[in-house]
C-alpha cells in the first residue's frame, strides 16, 4: 500500500512539473511581441549612436532592433538607406523616426514590411510638403542653433547652442560626443517634398517633446493633429529618446501591440 502511495505521489509530482513547464512555455510565448522588429531612423545633427538607450530598453523587452545610419546627403539617399534595412527584416516592422528622420520614415514607410510609424519629436510632412515647410510655420526658439548652409550646401548646428538648443536634458559630456559624431546634413533634404506620405495609409504614433527648442512643440502638435496621429506628450528636450527612453519605448510597444492584433 505504501509503495502504491509513493508511486501515486511520484506520478502526481511528474504531472504537475509537466503542466508547469507547459504553462511557463505558454506564458513566454504570450509575452513575446507579436510584431518584434523595430527600425530606428536618426535625424540631422546626429547619428545612429544616439539610439543606444532606447535600443537597450527595447531589446530587453524582446524586440529585434536595427539602427539605420543615414548618409544625410538627400531625402532620397536616406530613404534608400532605410529601405535596405527594412528589406532585411524577417517580418512586420515598426518604423521609428526622430526629427529629420520623420520625413524619411514618411516616405520609406511605404515599404510593405512597415505596419506602423512612430514619430519622435519628428517632422511629418504630407504629399507635396517638405520638412522645411513645417519648420517655417513657427519662429525658432532663441536657443535654436541651426545655421545657414555653407558653401557646400551643408547645414550645421552652432556648437555653442548645441547643448541648450538640441539636447538640454542629457549631460554635457553626452552632448559633446553627440555633436562630435554627427553626420554632415545637406540642406537640399530639408526642401525636398514628400511624394507619398505613408501615414495616410498606416497607423501613426507621435511623441511630442514639450521642451523642444529645435522643432517647436506647436509645430509637432499641428502636424500630428492634421494627420490624426495618436499622440503622447513627454516633458523633455528634442532628444527625449535619449533622456527618457522608457517613455518613448512605451509608445513603440503600444504601436507594436496594436499592429499585432
Amino acid at each position: 500500500m505504501k509503495n502504491q502511495v509513493n508511486k501515486f505521489k511520484g506520478g502526481l509530482l511528474a504531472t504537475i512539473m509537466i503542466l508547469f513547464a507547459a504553462f511557463s512555455a505558454s506564458a513566454q510565448t504570450q509575452k513575446a511581441p507579436a510584431v518584434k522588429n523595430v527600425v530606428l531612423v536618426h535625424g540631422a545633427f546626429a547619428d545612429g549612436s544616439g539610439w543606444k538607450a532606447l535600443y537597450t530598453v527595447l531589446t530587453k523587452k524582446g524586440y529585434h532592433v536595427t539602427v539605420v545610419q543615414n548618409p544625410l546627403s538627400s531625402l532620397e539617399d536616406d530613404v534608400k538607406a532605410t529601405q535596405v534595412v527594412l528589406d532585411k527584416q524577417d517580418g512586420p516592422t515598426i518604423l521609428v523616426g526622430h526629427s529629420w528622420g520623420g520625413a524619411v520614415i514618411t516616405e520609406a514607410g511605404n515599404h510593405p514590411k512597415v505596419v506602423a510609424l512612430v514619430y519622435v519629436a519628428a517632422f511629418q510632412p504630407d504629399n507635396g510638403e517638405s520638412a522645411l515647410h513645417w519648420l517655417q510655420t513657427a519662429p525658432p526658439a532663441p536657443e535654436n542653433g541651426v545655421l545657414p548652409p555653407d558653401d557646400k550646401g551643408i547645414v550645421y548646428y552652432d556648437q555653442a547652442k548645441y547643448h541648450a538648443g538640441f539636447c538640454a536634458d542629457i549631460s554635457k559630456e553626452e552632448a559633446d560626443f553627440m555633436y562630435a559624431s554627427q553626420g554632415a546634413f545637406y540642406a537640399k533634404g530639408f526642401a525636398t517634398n514628400i511624394t507619398h506620405a505613408a501615414w495616410r495609409d498606416k497607423p501613426a504614433y507621435g511623441v511630442i517633446a514639450t521642451e523642444d527648442k529645435s522643432i517647436a512643440p506647436e509645430i509637432q502638435r499641428n502636424m500630428y493633429k492634421r494627420s490624426n496621429t495618436k499622440v503622447t506628450e513627454v516633458k523633455g528636450s528634442h532628444v527625449i529618446f535619449m533622456s527618457q527612453p522608457e517613455a518613448v519605448a512605451k509608445v513603440i510597444v503600444a504601436a507594436a501591440t496594436a499592429a499585432g492584433k
